[in-house]
């Protein structure tokens, strides 16, 4: 949808056939892990009026064989896209002879740790940019909604969910170093700024159990401390997905450093992007 601000959005509705706390997931998750330092879509909360939808019949949740039902009015989730109409192009896979040589490979241990950190259960998505007068792609992380279990807001943690179909995106992993700094920005996340994350949140997203989004929060802030762990049931499983893990002291994981207090902050901005530093 084109928004106010001329740009490209990617909408996710309130009636979405997945799950109404879709959309918080999309919205704390993206947030977060823009926080550590990952590449992700700008975010924001778009107001989608009732006559935008009488306008365009064509916004309609198509449930298949049960039929469809108009998209609904309200505030809706939001993600920029990650191309452009002009000058940037998006593709939504590469071989992995391209993916390797992707700009930002490294960045794929970090959305691994970020995965496991929110308990990811469906395979990572991915789109990669590329500029027309560029020569390779970034990959850009999107899809959060699969976060905390998806709807169910849960932490049903297993080695390979969450995780990237192509192993070779991991094949730059050496060990524990190969991990920073996001690791480490996870082991260290601020507890008060997960929680203004969390105000912006619309209420209604919540399914009328906004304390169950409190819940969600205490139980992240106590996983900031499990993440090497469930990375190191992924390392040890049967996919073996880091073969060049460096064998000599692989298993000495460095001291964690006791979380200490962000400057970050967060202004919630209806129809743009939610998430800047303030």
């Amino acid at each position: 949808m084109l928004g106010d601000d001329n740009n490209v959005w990617i909408v996710k509705f309130k009636n979405n056939p997945q799950h109404l706390r879709i959309l918080a997931n999309e919205l704390v998750g993206t947030q977060l892990a823009h926080v550590i330092g990952l590449s992700v879509p700008l975010v924001g909360i778009v107001d989608v009026g009732q006559s935008v939808i009488d306008t365009y019949p064509q916004l309609r949740i198509d449930y298949g064989l049960k039929g469809s039902e108009r998209c609904l009015s309200g505030l809706q989730f939001g993600s920029q896209f990650a191309g452009s109409m002009i000058s940037l192009q998006l593709d939504e896979y590469l071989a992995d002879e391209q993916l390797l040589s992707t700009h930002n490979l490294e960045q794929f241990a970090g959305i691994l740790a970020f995965d496991k950190w929110t308990c990811n259960t469906d395979y990572r998505q991915v789109v990669y940019r590329r500029n027309g007068v560029e020569r390779g792609h970034s990959a850009v992380f999107i899809d959060q909604g699969a976060c905390f279990n998806g709807g169910e807001w849960s932490f049903p943690d297993a080695p390979l969910k969450g995780i990237f179909a192509q192993s070779c995106a991991y094949s730059a992993v050496r060990g524990w170093d190969s991990f920073e700094p996001w690791l480490s920005r996870i082991e260290e996340f601020d507890p008060h700024t997960l929680w203004e994350i969390a105000e912006g949140v619309p209420r209604e997203w919540c399914g009328g159990k906004v304390w169950e989004l409190d819940m969600l929060v205490e139980k992240l802030v106590d996983r900031r401390s499990r993440v090497r762990e469930l990375i190191n049931q992924f390392r040890t499983s049967d996919k073996v997905p880091f073969p060049n893990w460096n064998k000599k002291g692989s298993d000495a994981w460095p001291p964690r450093i006791p979380p200490s207090r962000s400057s970050l902050g967060f202004a919630r901005i209806t129809r743009r992007t939610p998430c800047h530093n303030a």
